[in-house]
């Protein structure tokens, strides 16, 4: 199973909207401090509740998630240029970058979940719209003209997943109890 690093947009209903969310991504060059580059590509898919989505992702990273510090460290970095960019992509209801973001919350999820989403999605940015059918949580400041997020915090490498032999070791201190 591959653990993909992208930016995830939901644009509701209309294809268009995805579409355009897709076309101002696709091929879109990212510079990172070390001049590397990593180009973009930019895919359409639906939800369950027939919602259309614009998947983002850079090329030139791992498909098995956050593998080491390093890694975290381009990933965050990928996804700072990528909001950089979300702020001036065409119009969108909400969107996170991370690994496996991909359909994070469907759209009634997201109303179910509005209590937490500052604590469980930093990086989550919210059209103002979709932020007032939340009730406005308070942990959101804005990001760009109609639009709030929750401030990004970075792409985190967990040793105990990333590790096999420290999980082992871990199980073997949870059997002697």
């Amino acid at each position: 199973m591959a653990w993909v690093f992208s930016l995830s947009i939901e644009c509701g209903s209309e294809k268009t909207r995805a579409e355009d969310c897709a076309h101002y991504f696709d091929g879109l060059s990212l510079q990172r401090s070390d001049q590397q580059i990593h180009h973009c590509s930019a895919s359409l898919f639906q939800d369950l509740e027939e919602n259309w989505w614009c998947r983002v992702c850079p090329d030139k990273l791992s498909e098995i998630g956050i593998d080491a510090p390093q890694m975290a460290y381009v990933m965050t970095e990928l996804g700072i240029l990528l909001y950089r960019h979300l702020q001036s992509a065409p119009p969108f209801r909400y969107a996170l970058a991370g690994v496996e973001v991909d359909e994070f919350r469907t759209y009634s999820e997201l109303q179910e979940d509005a209590a937490v989403l500052g604590v469980l999605f930093p990086g989550l940015v919210l059209s103002e719209e979709t932020w007032r059918s939340l009730s406005c949580p308070s942990a959101f400041r804005p990001f760009r003209s109609g639009y709030v997020w929750k401030r990004y915090e970075g792409e985190v490498y967990r040793p105990l997943i990333a590790s096999p032999d420290l999980t082992d070791k871990l199980n073997e201190l949870l059997i002697l109890q």
